[in-house]
């Protein structure tokens, strides 16, 4: 049943629908190179090669029209009902292959079939036509259905003939089924191709999606810790602040108390929201994060391991936002771990620009000298610093150098801090700080 609801699907719902056979692409290895409205003419291609076998089709029926061997048929029609059906398939395929069983019902029941029972030389290359560009234009299905259809016209023509040996009709019907089989092989392969293809777009769209949402809870960990590690200096600062000054008023230990809660509650509920983003395994780290002051050591380990680096520092040094600093540090060890993995035997510089409106980053190697061993990495670092840099609202552009190395360049905005105002000395132990607030005002 369901081999005759698909025969149905493919034969006779809208079997003579309008499905014009669209035009070939000019943008191919040979189409764009072609001269002038030549390339524009090659796109109707397969048009002209289908009405050439149309000729083809109409010539074998009027030879076997002057040769007597029409059944009678008139001259033109016997040429016109073998060159329809072939043209009919570049706007009606389903349509013109129904056509072709008329056409072929026709001359098998009219003419001299001789050795071809019940197969005219023009009927039999008229059908195979319309078969062909059928199957080229459908699905493999399609393709198997028609060949059923033709395979059991075949037979039946036979018989009706009266013919006790339909061997010869069956031969050629297998010769069809040859012809469609190797048309269904093709689809098939290019289907699976296309598949593949699409299959390898979306599994490097969700690596790279992946490999963010990894940076990403790097990020949040990293910034957890940092964040925490300040939150708790906060706290435990406003509990002893009190203990600093002699006889403190209850206003002034009532705020430092209302510090250390809010400080405490903020700390709670930073480990409440970003312990999510922590897998089982982690184990936060038991010194501070890494910062450009550390970055003298990542260089010697990178030394140690063979890749000559070169530091470079311009404009004012300055203390940057930890975040930042953190940030900067990850994308310097990222781009020399890749420059390891992917240019052994070059040498690297890293550039390092403190400007008034943030953080520039400069890392340039030079070109591979000795063959690059397995990655070990994920493939994806680019897309990780990327991501960093984005979320700090930065700039990124990374790309190969004219010599044959790579660079990445970094700038990290970073707002400029407000001026400090002059701070009043410390208050000297048991003076009223109440007092001297009323006195200044």
């Amino acid at each position: 049943m369901d081999a005759y609801a698909g025969l149905r699907r493919d034969l006779f719902h809208d079997a003579f629908a309008y499905r014009p056979l669209p035009p070939r692409r000019t943008d191919g290895a040979v189409a764009h190179r072609l001269p002038g409205r030549t390339g524009d003419i090659a796109a109707y291609l397969p048009h002209a090669v289908v009405c050439f076998f149309a000729f083809l089709a109409m010539a074998y029926g009027y030879e076997r029209s002057l040769s007597g061997l029409s059944g009678g048929f008139p001259f033109l029609l016997n040429g016109l009902l073998l060159a329809v059906p072939v043209v009919m398939t570049l706007v009606r395929p389903i349509g013109a292959f129904w056509l072709s069983c008329a056409a072929v019902v026709l001359t098998g029941m009219m003419a001299d079939h001789g050795s071809m029972s019940p197969w005219t030389p023009g009927s039999g290359l008229m059908h195979l036509t319309v078969l062909a560009v059928v199957a080229l234009r459908t699905r493999p299905r399609v393709s198997l259905n028609m060949w059923l259809v033709t395979l059991g016209l075949s037979v039946v023509l036979s018989v009706v003939r009266g013919r006790s040996d339909t061997l010869g009709g069956v031969q050629v019907a297998i010769f069809y089924g040859m012809v469609l089989l190797v048309i269904s092989v093709g689809h098939i392969r290019k289907d699976a191709e296309r598949q593949v293809s699409a299959e390898k777009s979306v599994t490097a769209v969700e690596r790279d999606r992946r490999t963010v949402l990894e940076e990403r809870t790097n990020i949040a960990r990293e910034l957890h810790d940092v964040v925490a590690h300040h939150m708790s200096v906060v706290a435990i600062q406003a509990e002893a602040a009190p203990y600093r000054v002699e006889n403190p008023p209850p206003e002034l230990a009532q705020a430092f108390a209302t510090i250390r809660e809010n400080a405490v509650a903020a700390l709670t509920e930073l480990r409440r929201v970003l312990g999510v983003v922590r897998a089982e395994d982690y184990e936060a780290p038991d010194a501070p994060q890494p910062t450009l002051a550390d970055l003298d050591g990542l260089l010697a380990n990178v030394r140690e391991a063979g890749l000559p680096v070169e530091k470079v520092i311009t404009g004012a040094v300055r203390e940057l936002p930890q975040g930042v600093e953190l940030s900067a540090y990850r994308i310097i060890q990222e781009a020399l771990s890749n420059t390891l993995r992917h240019a052994p035997g070059a040498g690297a510089r890293v550039e390092i620009g403190y400007v008034l409106g943030g953080l520039g980053l400069r890392i340039l190697n030079g070109p591979a000298t000795g063959e690059a061993g397995p990655s070990q990495g994920s493939g994806h670092g680019l897309t990780g610093m990327a991501e960093r840099v984005a979320m700090l609202g930065g700039q990124m552009t990374a790309e190969r150098t004219a010599e044959g190395g790579y660079e990445v360049t970094v700038f990290i905005p970073v707002t400029a801090a407000e001026p400090e105002r002059d701070r009043e000395p410390e208050p000297e132990p048991g003076v009223d700080l109440a007092k001297r607030t009323e006195e200044r005002t």
